[in-house]
């Protein structure tokens, strides 16, 4: 596995830990691969009771690395805009992935949480948050949508007003506001997070484990996830191919305002 994801295993507790931190963890495709690893390696580990993902350094994820977005050439060919629907069908697997473990997942957010940082974190069943964090789908400012479950999932968490205000601004909102709008479980100090996470997890762990899962099956099978993702796929491979999403790329490398012409 790829040193950019860190795995751990305490008592019954597997850890994941996102290891770029000089890139405030920005997420590239070998580190969403070892990711995707790191999960199947929790799913085949007997006796744990929870999965815990963090970050190294001063946040969590600042989200895709965009620089990856424009070298999607080199992953998938010179023909990658007449494949976006696969390349999107492959980042929602591995988040649907995270999603379907029966074990209890944690996300214990600080720093930056954002795009698909946050569309990780929304497929975990429980969000704790430092003191500060910031978090965002700031996609649309980049001319497409949050499409790895993240239009989805964020609908089913707070509702579509609150979905709309989030991904029709772009904008970052503290973990306070996200308490308050029911996208964090909890905020706590940073020093604390982990041991509130802990805390939690322990908490889970006194419930029967078949019971906890099951439990997990039933709500999550109450929203039709599947319909959503395939809508986010189709979406997003229209945008792919607009000139908005270049100047919007291009923009936000060159850090400058972009100049969106709706085409």
């Amino acid at each position: 596995m790829s040193d950019l994801i860190l795995t751990r295993r305490r008592d019954a507790l597997f850890e994941i830990i996102l290891n770029r931190p000089d890139k405030r963890n920005a997420i590239n495709m070998e580190m969403f691969r070892a990711f995707d690893a790191a999960v199947s390696q929790a799913n085949r580990t007997p006796g744990l009771r929870a999965v815990l993902i963090h970050g190294e350094g001063e946040s969590f994820s600042a989200g895709i690395d965009v620089s990856a977005l424009l070298g999607l050439a080199q992953s998938f060919g010179p023909h990658w805009p007449q494949r976006m629907r696969s390349i999107t069908d492959e980042f929602q697997g591995i988040l649907t992935r995270l999603e379907r473990l029966e074990l209890p997942t944690l996300a214990l957010l600080h720093g930056h949480c954002l795009g698909l940082a946050l569309e990780l974190a929304l497929a975990c069943d429980l969000r704790l948050a430092a003191e500060g964090t910031a978090l965002g789908l700031p996609e649309t400012r980049l001319g497409i949508i949050p499409d790895v479950g993240g239009t989805t999932r964020l609908t089913r968490l707070v509702g579509p007003a609150r979905a709309k205000e989030l991904i029709f601004t772009g904008r970052l909102i503290d973990a306070a506001s996200a308490e308050r709008w029911g996208i964090i479980n909890s905020v706590v100090p940073r020093e604390a997070l982990l041991e509130r996470a802990g805390e939690l997890a322990g908490e889970i762990a006194q419930s029967a484990p078949l019971a906890v899962g099951m439990a997990k099956r039933v709500i999550d099978g109450l929203a039709d996830i599947d319909r959503g993702l395939l809508l986010e796929g189709w979406a997003q491979s229209q945008l792919f191919a607009t000139e908005d999403f270049m100047e919007g790329a291009q923009a936000f490398m060159t850090r400058r305002p972009p100049q969106f012409k709706g085409r």
